[in-house]
């Protein structure tokens, strides 16, 4: 007996020194397992079961109890019983982790959405896919560099992977309970399409990043231009770390508000002078996209009107924070095929069947590298010009999200590779799949 009370007791303390440890987190914990748990289940269509089991199985999430309620649509988080964490699903918008500062009425609007009517296949339409056999496609070569992705689910995690040849689906192939009808979790895939938004509304003549700024009247930040955001250069302070209490997962899962976090930050260098990776900057890009509508209304048909339905990529959807704004640093959900969509836009330099979306020279824009990044980054998107990706072409740009999702587009090939997952580099090996996909075209 006494054993048993001594065991007892060790395991007290060492649950009394977890949660003591972790006190502070446990707020951000159980708010991400809610989140996540919510638009897993409601926008994705999974099982709540699956999500448990692998999305929020990892270190500290993992600690957390859930539960959902599919009548309300809405998910609860909590951890040992503590910081309950309440998420809810709304038509149109999205899932919502919300918190006391939460007006209803400020979600009242939704987006409206149109459906693309005609006879295509695959990308211009949704009537099936062109059987094209390309004579300098090796199909056994590119199937076993697919197939490679696949090879240790334990390790890579991927779950869907897509190749696309001159605007052509060559191959694909989804993992367990996952299908060319589930939609995906973006993450920071999302930045790319905010960034595209930004070209479009330039191409209509409605702004120029290049002497926008959005702080005209605040002395020591009146410098910062739409461009210096959109190359994460605006001198501003930002904290991108997810393993802590931290601005980003302050702003993810506390704050009503996602829009105005960065702006706030205090100065650390002029604009340019420094790199730093920011999703708070996304998400002021986000709430200075809003200021350039006159309507709430006509901001949240924006981004479909203009891009998202008028590519057919009818899946996608971008939820919005507790104040009605797009979270355009994250919260990007669609197809793997509607995410190949919008690498093929790209591919295509902004013309989609015709129809110029925003000028060819965005690309060149997006591509260029930005002081400081290592040749990584442009203008909210990932590249490749100084060989990150060692045996793969220098003229590759990606969409890049947490956990290994990725949009890739290789201009000198005519490729665009979809691949999501859980894992990232370097478990997922992305140099050398590419190389072998790439590989596969003579």
């Amino acid at each position: 007996m006494k054993t048993i009370k001594r065991i007892l007791l060790v395991l007290l303390v060492v649950v009394g020194a977890v949660i003591w440890y972790n006190y502070s987190k446990l707020n951000i914990i159980s708010g991400y397992a809610s989140k996540n748990l919510a638009s897993s289940v409601f926008v994705a269509e999974r099982t709540a079961q699956s999500i448990t089991t692998h999305d929020n199985n990892v270190p500290l999430v993992k600690l957390a109890d859930e539960h959902y309620d599919p009548n309300q649509k809405t998910a609860f988080a909590k951890v040992f019983g503590l910081m309950e964490r309440q998420t809810i699903c709304r038509e149109g918008l999205g899932c919502v982790l919300i918190n006391d500062d939460y007006d209803p009425s400020k979600s009242a609007l939704k987006p409206r959405r149109t459906k693309l009517q005609n006879e295509l296949p695959f990308p211009y339409g949704n009537h099936g896919m062109l059987d094209t056999v390309f004579p300098n496609v090796n199909y056994d070569q590119l199937k076993n560099a697919i197939d490679g992705a696949f090879e240790n689910y334990d390790l890579q995690k991927t779950r869907t992977v897509l190749v696309a040849y001159k605007g052509e689906l060559i191959a694909e192939r989804y993992g367990d309970g996952f299908s060319a009808d589930t939609p995906i979790l973006g993450w920071s895939m999302t930045k790319s399409i905010l960034a595209t938004l930004y070209g479009i509304l330039e191409y209509q003549g409605k702004l120029n990043v290049q002497d926008f700024h959005p702080l005209k009247d605040e002395a020591t930040k009146s410098k910062i231009t739409l461009n210096h955001l959109l190359r994460m250069q605006s001198g501003l302070a930002w904290n991108e770390d997810y393993t802590s209490i931290s601005d980003v997962t302050e702003m993810l899962f506390l704050d009503a508000d996602m829009t105005v976090k960065q702006p706030q930050q205090p100065v650390i260098a002029d604009p340019t002078e420094i790199w730093n990776y920011s999703s708070g900057t996304s998400n002021w890009l986000s709430g200075i996209l809003k200021e350039q509508f006159k309507t709430t209304q006509d901001y949240l048909d924006f981004p479909y009107a203009a891009l998202i339905d008028k590519t057919g990529m009818h899946s996608m959807l971008i939820e919005t924070d507790m104040s009605g704004n797009f979270v355009g640093s994250s919260y990007g959900w669609a197809t793997t095929r509607d995410w190949a969509k919008f690498g093929i836009l790209h591919l295509n330099k902004g013309n989609w069947n015709g129809e110029q979306l925003f000028d060819p020279n965005w690309i060149d824009y997006i591509t260029r590298p930005t002081a400081h990044s290592n040749g990584t980054y442009g203008a909210h998107w990932w590249l490749n010009a100084q060989g990150k990706y060692p045996d793969v072409p220098r003229d590759l740009y990606s969409a890049n999200g947490f956990q290994g999702q990725y949009v890739f587009v290789i201009p000198s090939k005519n490729l665009v590779i979809v691949r999501t997952g859980l894992g990232e580099e370097p478990d997922f090996d992305a140099n050398g799949f590419l190389s072998e996909v790439v590989a596969a075209i003579q």
